[in-house]
């Protein structure tokens, strides 16, 4: 933007004024536009360096004895990460804001953001208690991610729970049947109605809630989409998970992408603990530019070689491929 004019002999107070405010209204202004709007200025300069995160789960995977989260944020800066996204699950019993608050300290003075909560619940469920009781839940995750001074929460649909186990789960390749007597449109309904409830805490705290591709009804990039678009709020969108589509994965993250406000990233060093994809990072990295994706991408490792080893080898692939 160039400075108004300076003032030429003769020229009044008022004529200035009428030029300046011609010259402003010449300046196009960024409209607070749906997160899926990523439009780019004219001229802009360099593309920026991607921003990449680690998820805590990368440092744990549910084994025995947990890792604790203030030794994944030391982990995360030792090994040359930007930011952490925080498992939940991992937090444990104590979550007093005392303890909070000298997470969000650590991981200030280690030159770390904190990018994300990642947490679980589920709506699938015909028990209307049962959905009452995880859309409070998620609002008290809402509460500790503001706290936290994190923007953005993983959400889930949830699923009909008719497998036997979650390893029975990724047998069947994340399908699974319904409850008897039920269809997907009464689950879906559910679900939407769910997230409609948690909209107006998500507004007030300012984090916005990220349904991710994962099992259940958001198996598929249209399971996700079908709730994302009914629920049509800001402050729902999507998380993009790179390793939880099982067929046909170009095509779903594609249609994902426009609505992504966090990607986690999925490796597999020696091999994945379910199953192992073969993702082509600079492919995606392509594609989400194409859409204008500018936020963070998170590593979540869930390969069995040692997280000393694989997480930093993750990331210096993450770095090579988005740039």
């Amino acid at each position: 933007m160039q400075p108004p004019a300076a003032p030429r002999p003769g020229l009044s107070r008022r004529d200035l004024l009428h030029t300046t405010i011609a010259t402003l209204a010449a300046v196009p202004v960024a409209s607070a536009a749906d997160p899926a709007a990523r439009p780019v200025a004219a001229g802009a300069g360099a593309p920026r360096r991607t921003k990449i995160g680690v998820s805590t789960y990368s440092y744990w995977q549910f084994r025995e004895p947990r890792v604790e989260v203030e030794a994944s944020i030391d982990d995360a800066a030792r090994m040359g990460f930007d930011g952490v996204e925080i498992l939940e699950m991992q937090l444990g019993d104590d979550r007093s804001n005392g303890r909070l608050q000298r997470i969000k300290r650590q991981a200030f003075a280690a030159g770390l953001d904190l990018i994300g909560l990642s947490t679980h619940q589920g709506f699938v469920s015909p028990d209307a208690q049962i959905r009452h009781d995880n859309v409070a839940k998620t609002i008290r995750s809402l509460e500790l991610a503001h706290a936290l001074g994190i923007p953005t929460i993983r959400v889930n649909t949830g699923r009909w729970g008719t497998s036997k186990s979650f390893d029975d789960l990724m047998a069947n390749k994340g399908i699974e049947p319904r409850l008897p007597g039920h269809t997907d449109d009464e689950g879906f309904a559910w679900v939407i109605d769910s997230f409609r409830e948690c909209i107006p805490r998500a507004e007030a705290l300012g984090v916005v809630m990220g349904l991710e591709n994962h099992w259940g009804l958001g198996r598929t990039a249209e399971g996700v989409l079908r709730v994302v678009d009914a629920v049509d709020s800001p402050w729902l969108q999507v998380t993009l998970d790179t390793g939880n589509f099982l067929e046909d994965m170009g095509r779903q993250m594609e249609l994902l992408a426009p609505r992504a406000v966090l990607v986690q990233a999925k490796t597999y060093h020696g091999g994945g603990k379910w199953y192992s994809l073969d993702i082509d990072y600079p492919a995606v990295a392509a594609m989400l530019r194409r859409h204008g994706y500018r936020g963070w991408v998170s590593l979540e490792f869930e390969g069995l070689d040692p997280a000393e080893t694989a997480v930093p080898a993750s990331l210096e692939m993450l770095r090579a491929a988005f740039g």
